[in-house]
C-alpha cells in the first residue's frame, strides 16, 4: 500500500460523496455532458456548483442521486460515484433508498396537489409509518426544520396550492426532510422566487446546514457566496476549479474562473 494511502483513507472517510474520474454523456454517447470529474464532497457543509448554463452542473447534481436513470439513451460512461462509502451503481444499490437519503429540491416548486399535512406525511407515509402521533409529530419537526409551521399550523387541511410560491417551496423542503435524509441536493431553489423568498430560503439552507449535507446549483454568483462553504465551478462539461467559497471568489487559482466569476463570459 502507498505510503499516503492512510491520509486517502481519511479524507474519503471525511467526504460523505466521492466522484471519480466520472464522464456523463446523453444520446447514446453522442453529447459529453460530464468529462473526467473528480471531486469529494465534505460531510455537513453546503458546496455549490457553479458555471454557465449547459456546463453540466446539473447533470452531476441528478447523478448523485441517480435521477438521471430516468432520461433515455443517457448514461455514466466512465468513472465512479461513491455515498457513504458505497457506489452507487452497483447492483445491490435500492435507488428508492438512495434517494430516501439523497432528497432534492427542484428549480420549480411541486408540492402534490394534497393537503399541507398531506405533502409531509407522504414519504412517512409510503415507508410504512401509520401511527397518527408519530405522523404528526414528523409533520411539525419537518415544518418547524423548513421555517413554515408558524405560518401554517392552523390549516394543514389546506391545499398545498393555496401557499405562495415560497412557501410552496419551503413546503417541498419540508417533504424531503421529513424521510430524514443525509444529503439535500437543490437545483436552483430560488430561480423561480421572488427576492424576499428567495432570501428566506437562503437563511433556511443555513440553518438545514446544520443537520443536512446541502449541494446547490445555483447561477447566482451572490447566492453561491453567500450560502456555500466550498465552490466547483464547471465549464464544458469539465471541473475548473473547486475549493472554499471564500478562496474560488477571492482569488481564485485558475484565470478561466477569475473571468466567470468577474462577469467576462457566461
Amino acid at each position: 500500500m502507498p505510503d499516503d494511502a492512510p491520509a486517502t483513507a481519511r479524507a474519503e472517510e471525511e467526504a460523505i460523496i466521492v466522484i471519480d474520474n466520472l464522464s456523463f454523456s446523453y444520446d447514446g454517447g453522442r453529447t459529453a455532458a460530464l468529462r473526467g470529474v473528480t471531486l469529494e464532497i465534505q460531510a455537513g457543509l453546503t458546496t455549490a456548483f457553479i458555471g454557465p448554463s449547459g456546463c453540466g452542473k446539473s447533470t452531476l447534481l441528478r447523478c448523485l442521486n441517480r435521477m438521471n436513470d430516468l432520461v433515455e439513451k443517457a448514461a455514466i460512461t466512465s468513472g465512479q460515484i461513491r455515498i457513504m462509502g458505497h457506489d452507487i451503481h452497483d447492483p445491490k444499490v435500492d435507488v428508492i433508498e438512495l434517494r430516501k437519503q439523497v432528497g432534492m429540491i427542484f428549480q420549480k416548486y411541486n408540492p402534490f396537489p394534497k393537503s399541507i399535512y398531506d405533502n409531509v406525511a407522504y414519504g412517512p407515509r409510503v415507508q410504512g409509518v401509520r401511527d397518527k402521533a408519530k405522523l404528526a409529530h414528523l409533520v411539525e419537526d419537518s415544518l418547524r426544520k423548513a421555517a413554515l409551521w408558524d405560518e401554517v399550523r392552523d390549516r394543514l387541511d389546506q391545499s398545498a396550492l393555496s401557499l405562495s410560491g415560497g412557501q410552496q417551496q419551503r413546503l417541498c423542503i419540508a417533504r424531503t426532510i421529513a424521510v430524514k435524509p443525509k444529503i439535500i441536493l437543490m437545483d436552483e431553489p430560488c430561480s423561480a422566487l421572488d427576492p424576499i423568498a428567495t432570501a428566506r430560503i437562503e437563511e433556511l439552507i443555513a440553518e438545514l446546514q446544520e443537520e443536512f449535507t446541502i449541494v446547490i446549483v445555483t447561477h447566482n454568483m451572490q447566492q453561491a457566496a453567500r450560502v456555500s462553504d466550498q465552490t466547483a465551478f464547471f465549464n464544458m462539461g469539465e471541473l475548473v476549479e473547486c475549493g472554499e467559497t471564500a478562496r474560488i471568489f477571492g482569488n481564485p487559482s485558475v484565470k478561466q474562473t477569475e473571468d466567470y466569476i468577474s462577469g467576462r463570459f457566461g
